[in-house]
């Protein structure tokens, strides 16, 4: 069989992967430098000059959002742990509904480039800003290294460079391209980078899908006998096979999905592209059709993980370089062979460029718009002094993140995925929730919601299993796992909003009642934030 080849060395034809990577990284630099020519003002390189219509933002949103572990992590864990592994995709699919119905429309109405333009619209700026600020950057950076790391983890299979030196290099590579993505492009090139990708990542997966079905008569039934036939175990069909062994794990999935769901209605990356849009219609248009593409993504992975059951099997999966992230890698070898594998390499190192690139920009807009023109200029920046601010800090957060990657290599990287979504749940999501609904909601109260789940998010993480106390944990010599969860989304959420909540009750002082009522009406009517958008 193709798989056992594969499972004993990098499968396929290594110069042919990175023949097929270079070939996408010519054509999109070509539209990067393209989309270069109009990135003078503030709006075009935070927010493509708003001109993106409604489906081509949310297949960038589709694009932004499926990232590698998306595609390699959830297909690897279906393939392994059945049921229970597509319950991620489930999570990360329902999340966007909470996206659509809470924050989407009314994020583009209220704010103009960033998150903390719609916390400071009506608090206080100085301190409002500063901790949204905080909060995106902690949270796009262990985004950043999750990809980052991801992409050293990727390579030994997929060009067959198993030593760290190796991995070093593609990982500092990666990092240059995305910097030169972010710097010349701005959010217009990143923007086409991430459709090329969504429409890469679906085809391919369409493909593959149909391939699998194929071989099974187009019969889901005879796939699944099929999968629980090679496993020898009628498990893999059931719930509970990994988050029903006890108590805790149950505990954990429950934290986990908390977690997900809440977090992706607040992940900075993914909200800055609402901003990219002419009008609120047409950012509820895009996140309706991000919706569809990542559903329709998300079924064909629950096809593609129990077809590597199936072909390949739970046990050569694992025994693979890269583990449970080879399933997708190894099933396309089977499939097609090198040139199969040699475009689903490609499509996985496009998606890490993209979704990465997609993080940079996020980061370096918060600190140029957030810190430098609104907290040390106080609003009087000048908007090309704004854009030169932001193009040096891609530069500085791209070598952070090459450096970071470069250490985190060979860790856990769900630890920093996780921490990523649970930073966003835990202090993004209540204090934007409580500015568009709550009128009573007070400065005090922001800062100590955000600051206050950033920290506990941390601080469990950091005395959780997935750090010490166990084989498979970051430091595995260690025991300082005092916090029984994996995910602190469980204690750090609601903790977040009950701090939000009683130290705006015990606030004595009262917001702006006019600032108040004109982000209700501008929210929810849009009138107002055209004039604001042209600045």
């Amino acid at each position: 069989m193709l798989y056992m080849e594969a499972a004993s060395s990098a499968p396929g034809n290594p110069i042919l992967n990175i023949g097929i990577f270079l070939g996408f990284v010519a054509i999109t630099m070509i539209i990067v430098f393209r989309a270069s020519k109009n990135n003078n003002t503030a709006a075009d390189y935070y927010a493509a000059g708003r001109s993106f219509t409604g489906p081509q933002n949310g297949a960038a949103i589709a694009g932004d959002y499926l990232s590698a572990a998306s595609f390699l992590g959830i297909v690897g864990a279906i393939a392994i742990q059945g049921y229970d592994g597509f319950l991620y995709s489930i999570g990360f699919l329902v999340a966007w509904l909470v996206a659509l119905l809470l924050v989407a429309e009314l994020l583009r109405n209220t704010g103009k480039f960033t998150m903390a333009d719609v916390l400071s619209f009506r608090l206080k700026q100085r301190p409002v800003r500063i901790a949204a600020a905080t909060t995106t950057l902690v949270v796009c950076f262990f985004y950043l290294l999750a990809q980052m790391a991801g992409a050293g983890g990727l390579v030994s299979l997929l060009l067959g460079i198993d030593d760290k030196l190796g991995q070093s290099i593609v990982i500092t590579v990666v990092g240059g391209l995305m910097i030169l993505y972010v710097l010349i492009g701005g959010m217009k090139g990143t923007t086409w980078v991430q459709i090329i990708k969504a429409v890469l990542l679906i085809s391919g997966a369409a493909v593959m899908t149909v391939w699998v079905l194929a071989l099974h008569g187009f019969n889901l039934s005879a796939l699944l006998d099929h999968a629980v036939a090679t496993a020898n175990n009628p498990a893999i069909l059931d719930p509970g096979l990994k988050y029903g062994v006890s108590d805790a794990s149950r505990l954990d999935f429950l934290s986990l999905g908390l977690a997900l769901v809440l977090g992706t209605a607040a992940l900075p990356h993914v909200l800055m592209r609402f901003y990219t849009v002419p009008t609120a219609k047409e950012a509820r248009r895009s996140v309706v059709w991000a919706i569809w593409l990542i559903g329709i993504f998300y079924i064909f992975t629950l096809v593609l993980g129990y077809g590597a059951a199936a072909l390949i099997g739970a046990e050569a999966i694992a025994a693979a370089p890269g583990g449970a992230n080879s399933a997708a890698p190894l099933l396309a070898f089977e499939l097609g062979g090198p040139l199969l594998l040699g475009l689903i390499s490609a499509v996985a190192f496009a998606t890490i460029l993209a979704v990465v690139a997609g993080l940079t920009i996020t980061a370096a807009a918060s600190f140029a718009h957030d810190i430098y023109a609104s907290v040390i200029k106080k609003g009087k920046a000048r908007p090309e002094d704004e854009v030169k601010v932001a193009r040096r800090t891609v530069v500085v957060i791209g070598i952070v993140a090459i450096v970071g990657g470069i250490g985190a290599n060979g860790q856990n990287i769900a630890f920093l995925v996780a921490l990523a979504f649970a930073v966003a749940a835990s202090a993004n999501l209540p204090t934007i929730l409580y500015s568009l609904f709550w009128k009573r909601f007070t400065t005090r109260g922001a800062v100590w919601s955000m600051y206050g789940g950033l920290i506990s998010a941390i601080v469990l993480i950091a005395f959780s299993p997935v750090v010490s106390g166990s084989p498979t944990s970051m430091i595995p010599g260690a025991n300082f796992a005092l916090f029984p969860l994996s995910n602190p989304g469980l204690v750090s959420i609601p903790l977040a909003f009950f701090l939000g909540w009683i130290v705006t009750v015990l606030d004595k002082g009262v917001e702006s009642p006019e600032k108040q009522a004109e982000m209700e009406v501008r929210s929810l009517t849009g009138i107002g934030a055209e004039k604001a958008t042209k600045h």
